[in-house]
């Protein structure tokens, strides 16, 4: 089995506890991966800190770059990394990817994921929306990426903040391609 190269952008929204879940869940299922790379922009990481209060250092499988590191492997589309997805994804960042302004490297990795048709999903957070939101959520998926908003479900009964937000990122994960053991529908 091929191992995967995925890359996580950490943008400024508020909603950090689906990066904080999600980087623990690849944290534990690390060996399935060659390599899970972070990127977060200046305000992602205040954000992050805030809100989980977590020290990235703790993860111990996670490379980090920096949002001005335009010489990182995954900003080329000779490299062979498989996804990006982009959680929380704020509105800024997802007007930049929708209208192809790779000015930093989370912007220039989705261009990237794009056009080599490689899975790309932004994690939306923002609610309400306005046409200018769901006209660049209409452009990326035009372009092939997936617009997943941080809307939770229910059918597992989740009895705490964290499981109500792992929902989302299992889901997450399921459009990744990346299978990791995690509630199912079965209808019952």
């Amino acid at each position: 089995m091929k191992k995967l190269k995925t890359v996580i952008g950490i943008t400024g929204a508020s909603g950090q506890i689906y990066a904080k879940i999600l980087l623990d869940t690849l944290d534990i299922y690390h060996s399935l991966f060659d390599e899970i790379a972070v990127i977060f922009t200046s305000t992602g990481k205040q954000v992050f800190d805030y809100e989980t209060g977590e020290n990235i250092a703790k993860y111990k499988y996670i490379k980090i770059y920096e949002n001005d590191d335009l010489f990182a492997p995954f900003s080329s589309g000779s490299s062979d990394y498989d996804a990006l997805i982009v959680v929380p994804c704020s509105m800024g960042m997802l007007a930049r990817i929708a209208n192809g302004c790779a000015n930093d490297l989370i912007a220039r990795t989705a261009d990237v994921m794009l056009k080599e048709r490689r899975k790309m999903i932004v994690v939306t957070r923002e609610t309400p929306l306005n046409l200018i939101h769901i006209r660049n959520m209409e452009q990326i998926t035009l372009a092939g990426g997936i617009v997943c908003p941080a809307s939770p479900s229910f059918y597992s009964k989740p009895q705490s903040v964290d499981e109500i937000a792992k929902t989302v990122t299992e889901r997450i994960l399921h459009l990744s391609c990346i299978n990791i053991d995690g509630y199912k529908w079965n209808g019952k």
